[in-house]
């Protein structure tokens, strides 16, 4: 007893010597292209600030602000890379017009599910491109979300071919976009909060946008009551937190551990969550009177050709979606023994 009550004295001693943690302030702005109070597209963002500031004792913030609080949404990518805000909550995919090559690292039509797609950018060398291709426009973003499957959309009426997406206005993400356009519809994209008024006033026939718990938050089933699985276009949606890159470089590496520590537990966090919300959430909408229906195979077949073909044109006109595409494409033919045999399908 008296040799552990030594023991115990010279520790508190040594914590007595040893001062707090310290860790240099920063004080910095976050803008969202999501709503904070938007089911984990936000919400995930507010844990961020939140989870920083408690990490760091309170002397870093990062303050997550509304769509358009500071630029529009959609505007966040130029704001950041010229230094106006320092940070941005977002996803890779909003920023196809600066380069398609975004788009692979945020969701890819007929591509990995979240364990896949995550090891391929965190283990197997997709973050090194995504560096790389964000240094370009003076942004360094660390990937700090990944969630469920999406749904195929939500619809007007019945999709029973794939005749029957010709002339669509639809609202669609990413490079499924792309593939909607050789299906014969015209594509938009919104953000989140214009999606709902679109839809109601008729200047779209039909929307994707994410996972049900999200889905039923922005009440889509008020105005559209066909419900379309899967989610061929978004099996997985990675997202990121995006920081000028001169701001980052100023970062201590204590600093830089922390943003990137909580960004990791974000991960874990985010995609449990979403897993955990989906369930209550599809009884809700079938409470709501919707449908809830799946793509036939002639549809997802039709689907997936198209898709076939936007990679094949991608990957002649632009060398960094190719180089992106193959060095995934590379990493999933080496991983699909693995997929084939260690899980039950």
């Amino acid at each position: 007893m008296r040799r552990f009550m030594n023991t115990v004295g010279a520790l508190a001693l040594i914590a007595g010597a040893t001062p707090a943690l310290a860790v240099d302030p920063i004080n910095w702005d976050m803008q969202s292209t999501y709503p904070g109070s938007l089911t984990q597209l936000g919400t995930l963002g507010r844990v961020i600030e939140e989870r920083i500031a408690a990490v760091s004792g309170g002397a870093m913030r990062i303050r997550f602000q509304e769509p358009g609080a500071i630029v529009p949404a959609l505007e966040a990518f130029d704001a950041i890379s010229t230094g106006a805000v320092q940070a941005g909550w977002s996803t890779p995919g909003y920023w196809t017009g600066k380069d398609t090559t975004f788009a692979l690292f945020a969701a890819v039509p007929f591509g990995p599910a979240a364990p896949e797609y995550y090891a391929w950018f965190r283990f197997g060398g997709g973050k090194e491109l995504f560096d790389e291709i964000y240094a370009q426009y003076n942004i360094k973003s660390v990937m700090c979300a990944i969630i469920a499957p999406e749904a195929a959309g939500w619809f007007q009426r019945e999709i029973n071919s794939p005749s029957d997406f010709e002339g669509m206005r639809i609202r669609f993400f990413g490079l499924g976009a792309r593939v909607m356009e050789k299906m014969g519809a015209s594509t938009q994209l919104l953000a989140a909060g214009d999606i709902f008024p679109a839809l109601e006033l008729g200047t779209i026939d039909a929307t994707e946008f994410s996972m049900p718990a999200i889905d039923y938050n922005l009440g889509f089933y008020q105005v559209a009551k066909h419900y379309y699985f899967p989610g061929w276009h978004q099996q997985s949606t990675m997202f990121d937190l995006m920081i000028n890159l001169d701001e980052w470089n100023d970062l201590t590496e204590q600093q830089q551990a922390i943003i990137e520590t909580v960004c990791e537990a974000n991960i874990a966090y985010g995609l449990a969550e979403g897993e955990a919300l989906q369930p209550q959430a599809l009884a809700n909408i079938e409470a709501q009177g919707v449908t809830i229906h799946t793509l036939n195979d002639e549809i997802l077949e039709a689907l997936s050709t198209a898709w076939d073909e936007v990679v094949a044109e991608e990957s002649a006109t632009n060398a960094n979606f190719k180089r992106v595409w193959d060095h995934l494409s590379a990493f999933r033919e080496s991983y699909a023994l693995w997929r084939e045999v260690g899980y039950l399908r």
